[in-house]
């Protein structure tokens, strides 16, 4: 019997409260669990049992041990689960939800793809940018811009998502360029807005490198990104956004990043959330291709923007102002 063997042993000699009661229970006799936890003591080099002739009680080693064997119970019974699933053929329901651009444009891609290698599984999306209660409504899976607000689930970071600030042509020669975020603060702009969530500020960080705002003038406010980003290309209001919502727009010269040395706080990372650990094989599976088609270092998205890894202070980024900006 290895380390392993007996510390799972001894988590059942404390739960069963006797070396009698685990012995029956395995089938051995009680001289051999007795022999197996003074071996464990001599491994671990603590007392992890007071004995007497008819009961025991934990040592303060013990206790601490106690909660350290049911942490490795816990993880080779997740561990076993995962390697079970991938003896089968990945099917049943995926039930998935995420917020609307991310959705659409990196997430049912990916879709389509899964369920022609799966045709076994069965997909449900929703698409909606309100926080849903993952548990409550049964998703496997919850796509969404930073962390869980509820603790009890689970999260896996799966791109940095960094922000910029754009503008048509049109628009520069309507107004001009701006020179600096004063003068961007004087411009018409388009914001996101929802019940949750109402930008009216731009966050960035001074030539000191303090966090600071400028408000915005905003002109034009929608729930969607697709939307501002429509808006942006009229020439009629620039717009700061996340680098996940720009598709073809700054490849194509429609849309321009402007102020490209003004130092911008990184957007929220985008994040996988789901209910518990052990993941069913057809959710695992999925996850990973999501994480392979938006790449595990330089996301696409930023691919779509040609020299951005030049602009808004890069190697200077701090995630940390940006609650502001949870979507």
């Amino acid at each position: 019997m290895d380390t392993t063997s007996r510390i799972l042993m001894f988590l059942e000699v404390v739960e069963q409260g006797s070396f009698a009661k685990v012995a029956e229970l395995r089938n051995i006799d009680r001289s051999v669990v007795s022999k197996q936890m003074n071996k464990l003591e001599d491994d671990l080099g603590v007392r992890l049992l007071n004995r007497s002739t008819r009961s025991f009680s934990l040592t303060a080693a013990g206790s601490e041990m106690l909660k350290k064997a049911k942490e490795l119970r816990d993880l080779l019974g997740e561990t076993l689960t995962i390697a079970q699933n991938y003896h089968t053929e990945p099917k049943g329901l995926l039930k998935i939800t995420s917020s609307t651009i991310i959705g659409k444009r990196y997430i049912l891609p990916v879709l389509i793809e899964f369920q022609q290698r799966f045709p076994q599984v069965q997909v449900e999306m929703r698409l909606e940018d309100r926080l849903v209660d993952v548990v409550g409504e049964g998703y496997d899976l919850a796509f969404r811009v930073g962390p869980p607000r509820d603790s009890s689930l689970i999260s896996r970071a799966i791109a940095r998502n960094r922000m910029l600030i754009v503008a048509a042509p049109k628009f520069l020669q309507t107004y001009g360029e701006p020179k600096n975020m004063q003068e961007l603060a004087k411009l018409p702009a388009a914001t996101y807005a929802s019940d949750g969530l109402r930008i009216s500020e731009l966050p960035y960080f001074d030539d000191k490198g303090n966090d600071t705002t400028i408000d915005i003038n905003s002109v034009f406010r929608a729930n969607d990104g697709d939307v501002l980003i429509a808006k942006a290309v009229s020439g009629t209001a620039y717009c700061a956004v996340p680098a996940f919502a720009i598709n073809d727009e700054v490849k194509s010269g429609a849309l321009k990043p402007i102020l490209t040395h003004i130092k911008l706080p990184d957007y929220h990372t985008v994040q996988a959330v789901y209910p518990h650990r052990g993941l069913p094989v057809r959710t695992q599976l999925f996850l990973e291709a999501v994480r392979d088609y938006i790449g595990k270092g330089i996301p696409c998205w930023e691919k779509n923007i040609p020299g951005f890894e030049n602009m808004y202070g890069f190697e200077v980024r701090d995630a940390s102002p940006i609650g502001r900006w949870t979507a």
